[in-house]
């Protein structure tokens, strides 16, 4: 038996927690760079209280789902200001671009000299900046994740920028900066996050340390899910925080699987939330999984949908089909409404084929079968 563990140096976890920010902050150095959603509304706290302590921050705004054109507008904001370190604050958006801008500042050369696929993918020459993560959202876990996902869209793709070093210097998942996130942002990161546990759980690639934190999981994750879909709940909003941090270091330590194969290929294609698409995805990629395995593996699968069917009732056998019918229902669209024309879905099929994520399946689907799952979505 043989595995790694990477993971920040610190985590903290629970209501309050995020106060320590600005004095880990300032710990750093005295000049720092603060990465936050569109708007200030959740960052608006910390840059006062960060100008308070004396610390020469600027503050940069992460509109979106970050692109290479993005990524290049920020570091050149960003160099001349010659940051000691970089808060990350916001949902997975403003976390990745948080980390890639971490990374790439003490770096020469461009970003293409080190992103995936598209790019050289070569590993970064310079330590990157150190960098604090505070997710604003329970779903991507990109506070303890070592990459950043980036856009390409004359490409069609999304493509990361990974080292182990990317891993943030310290996260910090207070859920109280959740509380209040709008419905349709709760469903979808929700959503991502009960993807996040349950792909490392029946993944190939699992090992003993992502199955102590993914086992069993996905039933208090789908549980709080359901509760937040019916209204505003503290203790549920911390569950699903939880829920979260667990699947970002799953998938940090171990694989995800097909949806976040497809995810990646349909997201650089349509530009729809990653979430969004993970959420669609999720039931029809369980039930092909379920049909195609056997022994072991299928038993987990047999337990994720067991918590499944315990959560939103009927057979453990329709599971899936029920966690897909609750999602459409609550609000999640099809793949064709987020703009996937069903004539594409065999290239859709064959470019995730050869995606990272879908390596850590638990079984090698064909491109024939990837677009039956296509289909379902």
């Amino acid at each position: 038996m043989n595995f790694s563990i990477i993971q920040p140096g610190r985590i903290l976890f629970g209501r309050g927690t995020a106060t320590q920010t600005p004095a880990l902050a300032c710990g750093l150095g005295p000049r720092g760079l603060v990465v936050h959603g569109a708007s200030t509304d959740r960052a608006g706290w910390l840059l006062t209280a960060l100008n308070a302590l004396g610390a020469e921050v600027m503050a940069l705004p992460c509109a979106a789902e970050p692109d290479l054109a993005a990524l290049q507008a920020a570091l050149d904001v960003a160099r001349p200001h010659a940051p000691d370190w970089v808060v990350g604050i916001g949902g997975g958006a403003a976390i990745d671009l948080a980390k890639a801008v971490a990374a790439l500042l003490p770096a020469p050369g461009t970003p293409l000299d080190h992103l995936e696929v598209v790019g050289r993918g070569l590993p970064l020459i310079a330590p990157p900046l150190p960098l604090i993560a505070l997710p604003t959202t329970a779903g991507t876990g990109a506070e303890v994740t070592r990459n950043a996902v980036i856009g390409l869209p004359e490409h069609g793709r999304k493509v990361s920028l990974r080292d182990e070093r990317m891993i943030a210097r310290v996260a910090i998942v207070d859920p109280a900066l959740t509380d209040g996130c709008p419905r349709p942002v709760t469903l979808a990161s929700g959503m991502d996050a009960l993807a996040q546990v349950i792909e490392p759980w029946v993944s190939c690639r699992a090992t003993p340390y992502t199955d102590a934190l993914t086992a069993g999981a996905a039933g208090p994750g789908l549980a709080a899910l359901v509760r937040l879909m019916q209204g505003e709940d503290a203790a549920a909003r911390d569950a699903m925080a939880w829920c979260s941090l667990s699947g970002g270091l799953a998938l940090a330590n171990g694989g995800l699987g097909a949806v976040h194969g497809l995810a990646g290929v349909i997201g650089g294609m349509t530009g729809a939330p990653h979430g969004v698409i993970c959420g669609t995805l999720l039931g029809p990629v369980l039930a092909m999984n379920r049909d195609r395995t056997q022994g072991a593996v299928r038993a987990r699968i047999e337990d994720t949908c067991a918590a499944i069917a315990g959560v939103l009732g009927g057979s453990i056998i329709e599971a899936p089909h029920t966690l897909a019918e609750w999602a459409r229902g609550a609000g999640l669209p099809s793949l064709r409404t987020m703009g996937l024309n069903p004539a594409d879905h065999r290239k859709t099929a064959e470019a995730a084929l050869t995606a990272s994520s879908t390596k850590g399946n638990p079984v090698v689907l064909s491109a024939a079968e990837l677009e039956s799952v296509l289909a379902l979505g």
